[in-house]
């Protein structure tokens, strides 16, 4: 699989979008810190594992070495930030992060999903 530049890429650690997805998941791991106790069951797991879902998923898709298998886990990968982007919602409406925290995230959610698409549309046409 190649790189914006070309260059073939040997491993997912050098994808731009599987270290930005990294950057989302402390975060998100920094902001369920917050919620309350009774929330660990709950939104505070559900929300760590759809974040940590991410990156897992465009680690093994790339390590598959078949373009169509690492398509199929981008979109995996880019549905769970679609699922965390709804969990970060309700955090926010649940007033368990504040507005400078929730538009923090929704930033880098927005840069992602955009990376996603934009990747995905790639490799399909390759």
């Amino acid at each position: 699989m190649m790189d914006k530049t070309g260059k073939e890429v040997k491993n997912y650690k050098s994808l731009l979008v599987w270290k930005k997805s990294m950057e989302l998941v402390k975060k998100v791991y920094e902001l369920t810190n917050t919620f309350p106790e009774i929330e660990k069951f709950g939104l505070f797991y559900q929300t760590r594992r759809s974040a940590i879902s991410i990156p897992s998923n465009i680690a093994e898709g790339q390590a598959r070495n078949s373009t169509k298998e690492f398509i199929r886990f981008l979109s995996v990968a880019k549905g769970s930030l679609a699922e965390l982007d709804t969990q970060i919602i309700l955090a926010k409406e649940l007033n368990y992060i504040c507005h400078e925290h929730y538009e923090c995230v929704q930033v880098k959610i927005d840069e992602l999903q955009r990376m996603f698409y934009n990747l995905i549309k790639k490799l399909g046409s390759i």
